[in-house]
Parts: structure tokens; sequence; C-alpha cells
């Protein structure tokens, strides 16, 4: 162990300027194989330091390094355990509790000993030691500190702390002395004996030198003390003199007492009269109405633009005098209540007369409107409803003052508002409905019926009631898909019409203008309300003083009672609770003043619908639009809401068109003695999707006419294969050919993007059926020549060599020519005739695919032609047997019938 601190002073303490005083050699508890030791040490420099480092050897080496220094300050508990058994375990408090198991009891002992001494000798704290022995705490004579060597490592003894606590440096003045006295003594360096005694002569002489002079001093000592009782003496004549003087001063002292006093109550009277001034004139400045006020309160005119100015002042002077903050105490004043009672009873007068007056506006707007609706009944358009919010909005402010002061009225006034307003919209936006539904029915057969009876409204609701009746669906009978029928032998077959007796309709009957006008009509018909709707919520927004961008709350769901027109809103609890939201209090004051504004517009879908099924397309891109724009305005907004409520009803109807046409695609019957031709589903098709794209042209809603063309698409192609299987009059692969063939013209003519995968197929099913018509009818006009070359390729095929065959009986060389003999070239040319006579009657003149097909055949013709000499050359060589006929024969036989017919 000696070894182990010699080392530890020389390597890691000794670098840094401290002495080992003692060490243990520890590991943790439960860790017994990491041991490392702990050392007490303290600083060669003052202030002295003391500290517990943990040193640690070191894993690459023998060496060691120095891991955690503890100050000894720091140490709270030394728990060693056990106080009377040996027991190497204790425990040291530090800012947390490090348990400890030293190598010897011994070591520990000693370890905490040290801690203890060091602890006495430069902390003096209490450092608690629990578990220790008395003996340990003991300070027993050690070896001083003097005689350990330097550069050694001893332990701290009793003896040591008490050398240190006598020894005391010299001073500079004690050195100089010293100095002195030794240079005139020579003999204290060779002689201490007789320099000891020199000085104990010298120090005899100065004692009785002191001695001398006490006794000399001690006559003065008497004098001075004589002196001093004299003083004493005139101390006590002074301290007479000033009792005297207190005495004749006390009265004098009282009156100034008196004066104080007069004049502290003199302050506080005159403070006291400034702050009641200062009440007077804050009650009187703030709460003092003037008569001119008073006076436009009472009787002021308010249908006058200067009574209104005047009222709304005196409102507004009103308002801040009923809400002063008033100080405390001024309420218990019997003149302040009196004011305030005043206030309240002007207020009360002046809210009644207010609210009258605007019952009245409201009710005169009302009649002056309904004599303007004659001039409109004729025009589509809407009357104008600015000059009235013109002249109720000069009374915005006194309706602010109304909401603030006096809720109920101001409650009642907006109720009575939406009564009168919405009875008045009402008949003007049915009027105009009704106008609008007249211009839309003008134009067609059904209208030109009623055309002999007077435009009253009672005869517009009875066309529009037959319109719309049950009898009169003109869904399925306008509707593209049954204007269009199935031609026989080039015409169209008609259909019958269920549209009120209108008769038969073809394509041709169509008037496009119709059409065009009728999008003109229902853009007219919005364009109309728009600015309405949007005028009437700017003007609720400012004279009811109602913000419209404020943020809903959603914590409640509204209770709209349109009928009732109380505004309410129903907590999730059930309990009706005061609308917080303006911007929802606008919503329903739209909503109840223009509560037939979305029956009324469905209604004008529905009769758009049954005129013509194609009009909820214009409709579809209209009112998207019209969505469009309001949701950009205000998404939350009564024209927003109401817009696309009717668009989904519009947006309903489109699919049902679509569906509609699709049924019918699968009802079309085709005549069993005529032949097929182009089915009117395709070429209804062709007039939707240039109908659709001529409207959908940038339209936002461009989606769903995508989706509609998929299905739609899809239908066709399925009817056109399923009308093909039932054909019996005209091939299964010309109904095909020339169908797909119409699809992809039409289509490649539109260029719609989305079906391009649909282009491709309907081009695909044309030339595979093509092909296989050409192929299945040119083995007529040259049958027994195909049946016999059919035999040879059988002959091949089981295994005949080619040279061999005309070796077979069946297929000689004279069964060859035998063949060939029948199909001279004037055969051959009256059978491609006959051919070419049946094509032209399986084909249809609309598609006049009658050259393409003839083309087709001839080239396949030649290929088979090219086939027979191939298999003339292989099979019978040398034979000399040709055809009697050649392929320019054929390219002019080819030529001649086509020119022909």
């Amino acid at each position: 162990m000696t070894a182990i601190k010699h080392a530890l002073q020389r390597d890691i303490f000794t670098p840094n300027d401290e002495r080992l005083l003692s060490i243990v050699n520890v590991c943790k508890a439960g860790k017994k194989k990491k041991n490392c030791f702990l050392c007490a040490t303290v600083t060669t420099e003052r202030p002295v330091q003391v500290k517990v480092v943990k040193v640690k050897k070191s894993d690459k080496g023998d060496f060691y390094k120095r891991q955690i220094a503890w100050a000894l300050r720091d140490l709270a508990v030394v728990d060693a355990k056990d106080a009377i058994k040996e027991n190497p375990d204790f425990d040291l408090h530090f800012e947390k509790i490090y348990k400890w198991v030293a190598s010897s009891t011994a070591e520990k002992n000693a370890f905490i000993s040290c801690i203890w001494k060091l602890n006495q000798r430069y902390l003096r704290k209490k450092i608690d030691f629990v578990n220790v022995s008395s003996q340990l705490l003991e300070e027993l004579p050690k070896v001083t500190e003097e005689s350990v060597p330097s550069g050694e490592n001893q332990s701290v003894t009793g003896g040591d702390e008490e050398a240190v606590d006598e020894y005391q440096e010299l001073n500079a003045r004690e050195e100089q002395d010293i100095e002195i006295m030794m240079e005139g003594c020579e003999c204290a360096i060779s002689n201490a004996e007789a320099f000891a005694e020199k000085l104990s002569r010298e120090l005899q002489v100065l004692d009785g030198a002191n001695i001398q002079s006490i006794m000399a001093s001690e006559k003065q000592v008497n004098i001075l003390m004589q002196l001093l009782d004299e003083a004493l003496k005139e101390v006590d004549q002074i301290e007479l003199k000033l009792s005297s003087y207190e005495e004749m001063l006390q009265s004098v002292k009282e009156q100034m007492d008196q004066i104080s006093e007069s004049n502290h109550l003199i302050h506080l009277s005159n403070t006291n009269n400034v702050k009641l001034l200062s009440e007077i004139e804050f009650l009187v400045n703030h709460m003092d109405l003037a008569k001119g006020h008073i006076k436009a309160l009472q009787e002021g005119d308010l249908a006058s633009s200067r009574g209104i100015e005047a009222c709304t002042n005196a409102a507004d002077a009103l308002l801040q005098c009923m809400n002063v903050a008033l100080r405390p105490g001024h309420d218990m004043l019997l003149a302040v209540k009196q004011q305030q009672q005043r206030f309240s009873d002007l207020r009360e007068h002046f809210a009644r007369r207010l609210a009258s007056h605007l019952n009245n506006v409201f009710v005169q707007q009302g009649h002056d409107q309904s004599s303007t609706l004659a001039q409109h009944s004729v025009e589509l358009t809407l009357p104008n409803h600015h000059p009235f919010h013109r002249d109720l909005l000069r009374y915005a402010k006194l309706m602010e003052w109304l909401k603030s002061t006096d809720h109920g009225k101001y409650e009642g006034l907006t109720k009575n508002y939406m009564d009168y307003l919405s009875r008045l919209y009402e008949r003007e936006i049915k009027d105009f409905f009704e106008v609008a539904k007249i211009k839309m029915t003008g134009t067609t057969k059904e209208s030109k019926k009623f055309a002999t009876l007077p435009r009253k409204e009672s005869a517009v609701k009875q066309e529009t009631e037959s319109l719309h009746g049950s009898s009169g669906k003109l869904t399925g009978s306008t509707s593209s898909l049954n204007k269009l029928s199935v031609q026989s032998s080039g015409n169209r077959r008609s259909q019958s019409s269920s549209l009120l007796d209108m008769g038969n309709m073809s394509a041709s009957d169509l008037d496009v203008a119709d059409r065009t006008k009728f999008d003109k009509i229902f853009e007219q018909v919005l364009s109309e309300l728009e600015p309405l709707c949007l005028a009437e919520q700017d003007f609720i927004s400012k004279f009811f003083k109602l913000q419209q961008h404020q943020n809903m709350s959603a914590s409640m769901t509204e209770a709209e009672d349109v009928d009732g027109g109380s505004l309410t809103r129903q907590h999730s609890s059930g309990t009706l609770l005061p609308i917080s939201s303006e911007k929802d209090m606008i919503r329903q004051m739209m909503i109840k003043i223009f509560r037939c504004i979305e029956p009324e517009l469905n209604n004008l879908i529905a009769l758009g619908d049954k005129i013509d099924s194609f009009n909820s397309l214009y409709m579809l891109v209209k009112m998207s639009h019209h969505v469009w724009t309001a949701q950009n305005v205000d998404p939350a907004s009564f024209l927003s809401t109401t817009l696309g409520n009717v668009l989904v009803t519009v947006k309903r109807n489109f699919d049902k068109c679509i569906s509609n046409q699709i049924r019918q695609m699968e009802e079309v019957k085709i005549s069993k003695k005529s032949k097929v031709g182009i089915l009117p589903f395709v070429a209804e098709f062709e007039e939707f999707a240039g109908l659709a794209e001529s409207i959908f042209k940038n339209a936002e809603r461009r989606g769903d006419l995508d989706k509609a063309y998929t299905k739609l698409i899809r239908g066709v192609f399925v009817n056109v294969e399923k009308v093909a299987n039932e054909s019996q009059k005209t091939p299964r692969d010309v109904v095909m050919m020339e169908n797909f063939h119409h699809i992809f013209a039409t289509l490649s003519r539109l260029k719609i993007s989305c079906l391009e995968a649909e282009k491709k197929e309907a081009k695909q099913k044309y030339t595979d059926h093509l092909q296989s018509y050409v192929i299945s009818s040119l083995g007529q006009p040259l049958e027994k020549l195909n049946h016999f070359f059919e035999g040879v390729e059988a002959r091949v095929a089981q295994g005949v060599r080619e040279e061999e065959v005309s070796y077979q009986l069946a297929f000689n060389k004279q069964e060859l020519r035998k063949v060939i003999k029948e199909y001279p070239g004037k055969e051959v040319k009256k059978g491609l005739d006959n051919l070419y006579k049946k094509v032209d009657k399986h084909l249809c003149e609309e598609e006049n695919l009658l050259q393409v097909v003839w083309h087709s055949m001839q080239d396949e013709f030649i290929r088979q032609y090219k086939h027979f000499e191939g298999l003339i050359a292989r099979c019978y060589p040398g034979s000399g047997v040709t055809m009697e006929f050649t392929i320019q024969d054929i390219l002019d036989y080819c030529s001649s019938i086509a020119q022909s017919h």
C-alpha cells in the first residue's frame, strides 16, 4: 500500500499541488471485481481545499488516472454501517449516495478518521458520522507533519494540527528588529547562552523603567480627577437651566399644536371640496344630455335625412350617457338614479318610435314594390330593390343603436322585415319563374296548343301543371335517344311520341335554336337571381349590423324554424339557445326571405328536363359555373348553399339522362325484314357527344361528362354486339363493321381524350369484322375450285408430298383441268358481279363502305388466286396447267363492276 501511495502522490497529486493524506482500496457494493482507490487530499496553496478523489487503474496500462473528485464541503453523511462489529462497508453521501466496500476494516477506519480530522481542521461544518466508533473520532498524538519528508504520504495526526495552530509567521517589522538585535550581539550565533543572559538583563532594566514611569504619572491622574469633578458640577447647573427653559416653552408648544391641528382641518376641508367639485363636474359632463338631443329623441323626424341624422347623434349621445362608467358610490345618489331613469324612459320611448317607423317603412315598401310587378311580368327580369335598400341604409346606425340598447325590439324588427320581405320576394320570384317557364315552352310544339289561351297567371299555372303531370312526360319521347329511329333501306324507322300527342319526331325535327334559347333563358334566370341574393345579403349585413365573415361555432347545431321565423340554435342537449354566430343569423334570414328560390329552381329544372332531357347538360354546366363563382365569394353563404343543393338535383337529372339512354339502347328492337344499317343509338351517341363537347367546352364539371362518356360508350359497344347477334337480315359482321366504323369516325372527329382507348378498340373491331366479312363472302364465286384445293391441302396435311398429289386419283391433272374449265373469265366476272350485288344489298348507304369492302374483297381474291397458282406450281410441276384468267383480268373485272353500279 505504501508503494501505491508513493506512486499516486508522484503521478497524480504532486502535479496538481496536492498532498495525499489517506487512502483506502474500495469497490462498489455488488461489483467487487472493479477495484479503485478513495484518496483524502489537501492543496499545498492557501486557502486550503480538501477533496475526496476517486482514482482508478487504467485499462490500457499499469498507470493510474484520476476519475472523479468531490469537495469535502459537499459531504453530508459518513455511514460506517456498524459501530461495534468490524464491517468493510461504508457510505458517503454527496449529491447522491455512494456505497463502497473497503479491502479491509482497518483501511476503512483510518480513512474515516482522516476525514473527521480534516473536517475539524479546515471546514468546521456539521458532517454526520453515523455508526462510527467514538474511538475513531478522538485525536491521538501522532508524528508531526514536519517529520514527514517532502514527497512522502503520511496521515494527518493530532500533533500535526497542533503544530500548525501554534506556528505564527513573523511580519516584516519583527524580522527587521530581530536582525538589528542580532547584529548588535555577534555572540548570538556562537554562544546562545550568553545571548540569552544579555537579553534577560536588558528585559529587567526595561521593567524597572516602566514601574518608575507609572509612579511618576499618579500625580497627574489626581489632577485630572479634580477637573472631572468640576465639569460634572457645571453640567448639573446647565441641566437646571434647560429644565426651566422647557417649562417656559411648554405653553408655546401647546399653542403650536392647536394651530397645526387647525391647519390640518382646513387643508382636509379644501381637499374634500376639490374632490366633491370634481365628482360633480364628472356627473354633469357625462350624464347631462343636451336639450336638442332630448327633443330629437322625443319629436325628431325619422322620415327626412336631417331628422335621421339628428336622431342618430342624439341616440349616440344618450348611449354614451347611459354607458358612462360611474365611480363607486355614484349609483347611491338620488340625482343619479333620477337621471338614469330619465335616460331609460327616453331610450324606451325612442326605441318604440323607431321600431314603429321602420315597420311602417317595411309595409310601405311591400305595397310600393307590388305596384311595379306588372311591368316586369312580361320581361325576364327581377325588380330592383336598390332604392329601397338605399333608403333603409340611412337607418343603419340607428339599428346598431337599437341592437345594443333594446335587443328585444331589434329582434322584433328583424322578424317583421323577414315576414314582409319574404312575401314580397315570393310574389316577385314566382312571377319571374312563371315568365321563364312561358319563354321556355313557347318555342316547343306543346306551347302551340296553348297559344290561343290568355297568358294570365292561371293559364300559366295550368300549362305548367300539364307539363309537370304524369300524362305529359317528355323524358322518353323528346330525348335525343327517341328522336332518332331505326332506318330501313337508308330510311329511318319512325317512332311514336308520347308528348301530349305531339306526333312523330326525327333528327331533322329537332331545332338547335330551342336548346340554345333554353340555355340563354336558364343563364338569364341564374344571372338575375345571383345579384338579387347578393344585394339582399349585403344589405342585411349592413342594415342589421351583422358580420358576414365570422367563424361559426361548431359545438352547436342549427334549428332553422323558417315558418315561425324564430332565430334559435339547438344545443346538443336539446335546449334552444340564442344564436351566437352572426353569420348563422344572416344565413337564416336569407333562408326565410328567399325560401321559394330553391323549390322554384327545382321546378324550372324539372320542366327543362321534360322539354328535352339534353337540357340537363346545359343546366349542369351553367349551374356548376355559378356554384363555383358563389363558393369563391363565400362558401357558406345562402347563395352558395342553395345553388349547391340545386346542383345536386341537376347532376341527378344528368345521371338519369345517361341512364335512360343506356336503357333505351337495351330496348332497341330491329326489323327482321329490313337490313340494320347504322343503329339508332350509335347515331344518337354521335349527336350526344357532339352536343356535349360544344356545351362542356372549358366547363368546370368536365369530369362528370367523361364518366358519362365511359358509361355510354360501353353501353353502345355491348348493345351493338347484341343487335348484331340478333340480326337475321344483315350478317353479323356487316352490323359490327358498319357501326364500329361509324363510332371510330365519330371519336376521331370529336377527339375526346378520355375515349382514346375506346377509339382504338372501335377501330380494331371494325378492321376485324371487315376482314371476317370479306373472307366469309369470297368463297362463293369459285366454290368448286376452293373445294378442290382444300382437298389438295388436306392430302398434303396427311403426309402426301406435294409433287405426288397429282398421282392421287381425285386430284390428278385431268381433274384439275376439269375444275379450272368450269371457271372461265366470263364466269368469274359473273360471280364477282353477283358478289358485288350481294354486298351492296348487305351494306347501308349511310356509312358508304361499299367501295372499301369491295376493294378489300378484290385484294383477298387476288391473294387467293396467288395461293391457287402457288399450289399448282408446287403440286403439278411441268403440267402447263394455268387458270383461264389472270390477276389483271381480276382487276379489270372488279373495276368494271364497280363502275357499272
